[in-house]
This record gives structure tokens, C-alpha cells and sequence, in this order.
């Protein structure tokens, strides 16, 4: 009888060791391994220079272009107002009629004081002519004589100042008629029809403003004014040969349309503040800017030419507080640069020292990577790219098969 050996049973563990076994010998030999990862790509811009212009944001106050605050000459009730409050008037116009009565009086007494003396001048002359004739025959003293010519002499000088006399009177009479001094928008009046005025109160009647153009003064730093000089003076800034140019932002935030030039930098420094006094006229013809309106000026510096700006998302501080970028290398590896900065133009930082043109600052793709990484790079774009579909992911049809 044959006898035949029984099979021995494997474990579980020795079948999953020997299929593992068999796959790495025989069973994955048609698969090779993948290429090694290549270096990570960053997105890059290339410094160059370019022309900037340079401007400064300050807050100011409008100022009327001219002011005039109405008050009295002369003495009396008021007896018309003869303008409408709020209104436009121009130089010369009447406002306000003060009663006129003792001025007219006071005319008709000068004119008579006038006519007065010129009599008289023509009686002393007449004497003084007649006494020279006799004082030739010596029918009369000498002393006769000098005494109708001095007397002839001081009525004629009566005449000069009884005249002088009723032109001053006239002019009183005349300012009885209170007028604009300049064309302009007219105030409230704080007095009215029947009230008492007079030549020496303090109170104005009103007040004229001359609204356009208008005057807006702006606070700058001295520090910084002298330092845009010194920029001005070095030909670092260049304003094209022409006075400063001036935008306006109302107190909404909106941009007032029409331009301004500056005018004068106050010469007087503030010792409390260190600030100097700028102002700037702008043309108002709609009469949108009224006199103390709270604004912000931007005020247009000059042209810097050959400006290197670097977008200030691309710019970090190191542990000392240095501004500083990645920069890709003629090696291809990515290096801090720290950078000299002096402002802030836009959403860019302007540079002045610690980059030159052609270097490549890297925008994106670095948050992980160490300095001496080596690195490939593609131009930078502000613009947001397209969300690629996700590989592997079936659509909800080719799902539902």
C-alpha cells in the first residue's frame, strides 16, 4: 500500500509574506520608478526704472478768495436793506440806505459857508486894489496897505476851506448809501430796517465773499517741505517748469474735478506744530467749495525719473526691521535682499537703494522654501488664474452610470 504524505498548511502570515514576496520578484516588473521631482516654480517681476509721480496727501481748509465785512460810515437808523441774503452782488451795488437827513443838512450849511466866503473875497480883493493905488500917492499908510493885501490872502484861504468843508459833507452824504466794496456772495445781515448804527462798532452789517476761484490752505510738515526742496533744488524732482498742481478730495471721499495751483508756502513755521502753511487757488464756478470745508489736497510733488517701485506684497521685514525681497540669482537660487525705502507710491514701495535693474523679485511660490533653494521662474500675474477641474474626479453623470 502506497502511502502518501499529506500536505502541510501555511499560515496566514507566511501566504501574505509570500505573495509580497512574489510581487516584488516577478509581479511589478513592468512598472519603473517615476523622474525625481524637478525645482519648485515661483512667479517673478524684473525690477526696471521708470518715471513716477510723487504726491502727498494732506488735510486743509477752504478759504474765501476775498472778504469783505460791510460796516457803517457814518452815523444813523437804518432805513432799507436793499439785497436779498444769500444772493450774488457785485462792487458798487447798495445794500443797506442810512437816513440821510443830517447829512443833507449838513451839505446845505457847507454851500452856504462857500458862498460866503467867496463874497467876502471879492470885497478884500477890491479893497487891497484900491489901497495899492493910493499907497502909491502915500494918500494912506503903508501899514493900511499890508493889512487889506493879508486880509484879500485869508479870504481866499476861507474860500479853499469852506470848500474842503462841503466835500467833506458830501461824501457823508454819499456814504449814507452803504455799497460793496467787492462782487461776491452776500451773508446774513445782522442788522435790520430801524436799527441804530454808527461809524465806530465792531459788528459788520454783513460779509461778501468772493467764492471763485477760492483758496484752500493745506498743513504740511516743515521737515518734510524742506526735504522737497532739497529734491527740487538736487533735480531729483522735476515739476516740468510750472507751479505745483493740487487735486482736492471733498469730505465724502469723491475727487473735486478741476485742479489747483499752488500759490506760496507761508515763511513762518508754526513753533507749536512744525507745520507751515501751504496755500492753493482752485477755480469754483459752480460754487461746490464754501469758505472752511474740511478737505484732503493731494499734493502733486514733482517727476522722479528712473524709479525702481517693487509691489509691497512682495516686501517683508527681517528679525531688525529691514525691508527686505527673495530675489532669484544668475544661479537660479532664491537670496533675501534687504532694501533701502523711502515711501510709499500706490500699492508700491519706491526703492532707493538694494536693488538694480533686471534683478527678479519673487511674488509667489517662496512661503516654504529656505534661502539657496534652487528654483524655476515664471513671470508674475496680478490676474487670477482659472480654477483647473480636479484629476480623478468623475463627473455626477459618468457617476450615476
Amino acid at each position: 500500500m502506497v502511502k502518501y504524505a499529506a500536505p502541510t498548511m501555511m499560515s496566514a502570515p507566511g501566504l501574505l509574506l509570500a505573495s509580497l514576496l512574489l510581487a516584488s520578484c516577478g509581479g511589478g516588473g513592468d512598472q519603473q520608478a517615476g523622474p525625481p521631482p524637478g525645482p519648485p516654480q515661483v512667479s517673478v517681476i524684473e525690477v526696471r526704472q521708470q518715471s513716477v509721480t510723487l504726491s502727498t496727501e494732506l488735510p486743509g481748509r477752504t478759504s474765501a478768495y476775498e472778504t469783505s465785512e460791510v460796516r457803517p460810515q457814518v452815523n444813523g437808523l437804518v432805513l432799507a436793506r436793499l439785497f436779498q441774503e444769500g444772493d450774488f452782488v457785485r462792487a458798487g451795488q447798495p445794500l443797506y440806505r442810512i437816513d440821510p437827513s443830517p447829512y443833507q443838512a449838513q451839505v446845505a450849511s457847507a454851500r452856504a459857508a462857500v458862498a460866503r466866503a467867496r463874497a467876502a473875497i471879492a470885497s478884500s480883493q477890491a479893497l487891497a486894489r484900491r489901497y495899492g493905488e493910493l499907497v502909491k500917492i502915500n494918500a494912506i499908510s503903508r501899514q493900511d496897505f499890508e493889512n487889506a493885501t493879508t486880509s484879500a490872502q485869508q479870504a481866499q484861504a476861507d474860500v479853499a476851506a469852506q470848500a474842503a468843508a462841503l466835500r467833506t459833507a458830501q461824501i457823508d452824504l454819499g456814504r449814507t448809501t452803504v455799497r460793496a466794496a467787492i462782487s461776491g456772495r452776500i451773508g446774513r445781515s445782522t442788522f435790520t430796517t430801524g436799527a441804530l448804527v454808527t461809524a465806530s462798532q465792531t459788528e459788520p452789517l454783513t460779509t461778501i465773499q468772493r467764492l471763485d476761484p477760492i483758496y484752500v490752505d493745506i498743513q504740511q510738515s516743515s521737515a518734510d517741505l524742506l526735504r522737497l526742496r532739497q529734491q527740487i533744488l538736487s533735480g531729483a524732482l522735476s515739476r516740468g517748469g510750472g507751479a505745483a498742481r493740487v487735486k482736492l478730495k471733498l469730505e465724502d471721499g469723491s475727487d473735486y474735478g478741476p485742479e489747483g495751483t499752488m500759490k506760496f508756502a507761508d515763511v513762518t513755521v508754526d513753533p507749536t506744530t512744525g507745520s507751515q502753511v501751504i496755500r492753493a487757488q482752485f477755480a469754483n464756478p459752480r460754487g461746490l467749495l464754501l469758505p472752511g470745508m474740511f478737505v484732503r489736497a493731494v499734493l502733486v510733488e514733482g517727476t522722479q525719473a528712473n524709479a525702481i517701485l517693487v509691489p509691497q506684497r512682495a516686501v517683508s521685514r527681517n528679525e531688525k526691521g529691514e525691508a527686505t525681497v527673495l530675489v532669484v540669482g544668475q544661479d537660479g537660487k532664491i537670496a533675501p535682499r534687504p532694501l533701502v525705502t523711502s515711501r510709499t507710491v500706490g500699492a508700491d514701495w519706491l526703492v532707493t537703494g538694494g536693488l538694480k535693474p533686471g534683478d527678479k523679485v519673487v511674488m509667489e511660490g517662496a512661503q516654504n522654501l529656505q534661502p539657496g533653494t534652487a528654483v524655476k521662474t515664471a513671470p508674475y500675474s496680478d490676474k487670477a488664474p482659472a480654477q483647473a477641474p480636479v484629476q480623478g474626479a468623475a463627473a455626477p453623470a459618468a457617476q450615476a452610470k
